[in-house]
């Protein structure tokens, strides 16, 4: 059987009413009793057979996934939930309802991404925003929060390592003068006076 979504014509994303709707203006343009005697007719039921096969296979497939989360009901009422979670400053009760949902979709890695970035974890931060962004890369949330991360991180490791830098190079220019001062000691001479 090919594809159902592109038998349909519809994308992976799709819900159930746009499942029904496809297949309702697929059925109406292919259906047998449309072509009488007309040659044509054997194609079209064939078609309609395609086209019954791929709408069952993605009901199935949406009724499945639905009793599956249960605990979700409506992933959106949950995520809200969630979401007002974090804007009040309750992170342990954001991420406690986080592992209890067992779908692992963009918006649970977003707003996991976003209890520990709260949390100060930017590392575990940054791995589920990623993994957010990439999931979908056409939020424009997921994208400026991982940008927002990433910008966070560069200016803490410039002042970071700035700032042990500059304590580096003034090190290397005490350990450079004393190299040359050993050398020169070496060859008779002496850039470093001990006096």
């Amino acid at each position: 059987m090919r594809n159902p979504y592109e038998v349909l014509g519809i994308k992976e994303t799709a819900s159930k009413e746009e499942i029904r709707s496809a297949y309702r203006d697929l059925a109406k343009k292919y259906h047998p009793d449309q072509y009488g005697d007309n040659p044509l007719r054997d194609l079209a039921e064939e078609k309609m057979r395609e086209l019954n096969e791929a709408y069952d296979a993605l009901m199935k497939q949406k009724e499945t996934y639905t009793s599956r989360n249960s605990y979700e009901g409506s992933s959106n009422l949950s995520y809200e939930e969630i979401r007002r979670d974090i804007q009040s400053g309750r992170y342990s009760a954001a991420e406690q309802k986080l592992n209890n949902i067992s779908s692992r979709d963009a918006e649970w890695n977003f707003l996991m991404g976003m209890v520990h970035m709260n949390k100060g974890w930017n590392d575990s931060a940054y791995n589920y925003l990623s993994t957010a962004y990439s999931m979908n890369p056409n939020n424009l949330e997921y994208a400026q929060a991982l940008n927002f991360l990433k910008n966070r991180n560069m200016n803490y490791r410039q002042q970071y390592y700035g700032s042990t830098r500059s304590g580096n190079d003034s090190m290397d220019c005490c350990m450079n003068l004393i190299c040359m001062d050993c050398l020169c000691e070496c060859c008779g001479g002496d850039l470093i006076s001990c006096i």
